[in-house]
């Protein structure tokens, strides 16, 4: 059919053109909107400027077609063969191409928002400046496609063939990447922020200087792959593998690496605040000058890992075996005022071969202290207070408390390195004597500090005065718990007389405590503890009648009775 005949016939109305030969046609700024050219021949033919929106183009042949600045918006492209085919700033808004064939086909600049490219085939594809916001491109081959500056927001990739694609510049912020194969692409530079790359395979891939924050990319494999200088702030890379990874001067802050396998990897000034590498494998990786403050290392690999000059503020590591790794020296405080690691540690000399797993051993910047029940914070602080006042220029910062079950965790880090269970063991120690005194002392305590409520000259109801005897006597019990708990007799025996004489002395009777708290906590733990069993023995054999005969001694010679029967 003759070109006039055709846009004649189709001025008069007609839509339907199905398999009409239009090969080498120019058809350019024509509008042919809705048109039905499924399985039409239009090889070689001018369509640039031409409106086609909502055409039916299904399986028609556009090889070499030229379609610049095409209006296409909402067009079925579906099975059409596009290959050789110029698409420059087309108008493919919402078109449907899914299974298409695009071999060098060019999308320069062309607007493809929200298409349907599912299991297109192309080879050596142009889309570079291209808008593919939210398009599917799921299972598509994109095989050395042309990407750069490329925007994919929001695009779903799942299982997209991208191998050695150029993403230079694109972005992919949201984008759904599951699966994809991007072996060996080139992604410099690349706008990847929440994308999700779960189980993508980015071997050898170049994502240098790449935007992954708060990315997925659990399962992933990332072997060889070049990310130096790379944004991975709260990043996922669970299971991951970094095997032989450049990861030089990333910032991976607050990222999650547990179970990754970053084997030889090089993170040498890579920033890894906050991050959590539990399970992780770090062996041979080269850490030098990395910044791990406040880093959580858990059963963490660290075998032959080179450590010297990194910064360990606050790390917290816990089954880590330290002895093997190749260390000189360690920054134990961050100056943050001039962004430079401080406090060389040792100070004037290196480590010996395995003193770092040695040190850390004994000597950390944290200490636990894990209380029985939920301690009170004011008798707390004064605590710690008077554990600092013991220790030249010691200070505490609170790093957590959590409560899971029956053990309550508090999280303290040191201004500097010390003996962590020492110091714990201490507070614990001091702890008791302190609270009794606060509980004693709490109105005078608010007093000095302008603390202390106004007294309205009027004297406490029957049922304020109830409830004050009450939360004392709830106080008291779960003090007296934990003391047995964690102190031996002879030394336990004083610490809970002292705070029944205290209940006497607000007028609260201590009866009960003394057959059901202190007798019953006696037993269950001497049955769970042969060792402390013996240690009532020897008191009982021991004690002094002054206080065998105390309201205490009565009650442990009660709790030794009921393990004899």
């Amino acid at each position: 059919m003759q070109t006039q005949e055709f846009l004649q016939r189709y001025q008069q109305g007609e839509r339907n053109f199905g398999h009409i030969d239009l090969s080498g046609a120019s058809l350019s700024g024509v509008n042919l909107r809705e048109i039905d050219l499924t399985g039409a021949n239009l090889t070689g033919a001018n369509l640039s400027w031409s409106f086609l929106s909502n055409a039916k183009l299904i399986g028609a042949c556009l090889r070499r077609a030229d379609l610049r600045s095409a209006g296409l918006a909402g067009a079925n492209l579906s099975g059409a063969n596009l290959s050789g085919a110029n698409l420059a700033k087309a108008d493919l808004r919402l078109a449907c191409l899914a299974a298409a064939e695009l071999n060098w086909a060019a999308f320069p600049e062309a607007d493809l928002g929200g298409a349907n490219l599912q299991g297109v085939k192309s080879d050596q594809i142009n889309f570079a400046g291209a808008k593919l916001d939210g398009a599917k491109l799921m299972a598509a081959e994109l095989m050395e496609a042309n990407l750069n500056r490329a925007s994919l927001v929001g695009a779903n990739l799942t299982g997209a063939n991208l191998r050695e694609a150029h993403l230079v510049e694109a972005n992919l912020r949201s984008a759904i990447l599951i699966g994809v194969n991007l072996i060996e692409s080139d992604l410099n530079g690349a706008q990847m922020r929440s994308a999700n790359l779960t189980g993508a395979d980015l071997h050898r891939a170049v994502l240098a200087g790449a935007d992954l924050t708060e990315a997925v990319l659990d399962n992933a494999d990332l072997s060889r792959a070049n990310l130096a200088g790379s944004y991975l702030l709260k990043a996922s890379f669970k299971k991951a593998l970094l095997l032989r990874a450049n990861l030089q001067g990333v910032y991976l802050l607050r990222a999650d690496l547990s179970e990754a396998n970053l084997r030889s990897a090089d993170l040498r000034k890579a920033d890894l605040s906050g991050a959590y590498l539990m399970d992780a494998i770090l062996g041979e990786a080269d850490l030098r000058e990395a910044c791990l403050i406040e880093c959580r290392l858990i059963r963490t690999n660290l075998e032959g890992a080179q450590l010297t000059g990194c910064c360990i503020q606050n790390w917290q590591v816990q089954d880590v075996d330290l002895s093997r790794v190749d260390c000189n020296y360690v920054f134990t405080e961050f100056d943050y005022t001039a962004k430079v690691a401080a406090n060389r540690f040792p100070v004037d000399r290196d480590f010996e071969s395995g003193e770092l797993g040695r040190q850390h051993q004994e000597d950390s910047s944290i200490v636990k202290v894990c209380f029985d029940e939920s301690p009170n914070w004011e008798a707390l602080v004064f605590t710690l207070r008077r554990v600092e006042l013991e220790s030249r220029e010691l200070k505490f910062n609170v790093q957590f408390f959590e409560s899971a079950g029956e053990q309550n965790l508090l999280r303290l880090s040191a201004n500097r390195l010390v003996n962590g269970k020492i110091l714990s063991d201490r507070i614990l120690e001091l702890y008791p004597d302190m609270l009794e005194k606060v509980l004693a002392k709490g109105a005078e305590i608010l007093s000095l500090l302008d603390l202390a409520v106004p007294s309205n000259n009027a004297e406490p109801s029957q049922k304020d005065a109830l409830l004050r005897r009450q939360e004392i006597y709830q106080r008291m019990v779960h003090q007296i718990s934990f003391i047995l708990m964690s102190q031996t007799p002879d030394k336990f025996s004083e610490s809970v007389q002292r705070l029944l004489d205290y209940l006497k002395q607000q007028g609260i009777p201590t009866e009960q405590i003394q057959k059901k708290v202190i007798s019953q906590a006696i037993v269950q733990r001497a049955k769970q503890d042969p060792a402390f069993r013996e240690q009532l023995l020897t008191w009982d054999k021991t004690a002094s009648d002054h206080v065998r005969g105390s309201m205490m001694g009565e009650a442990v010679r009660y709790a030794i009775g009921l393990l004899s029967e």
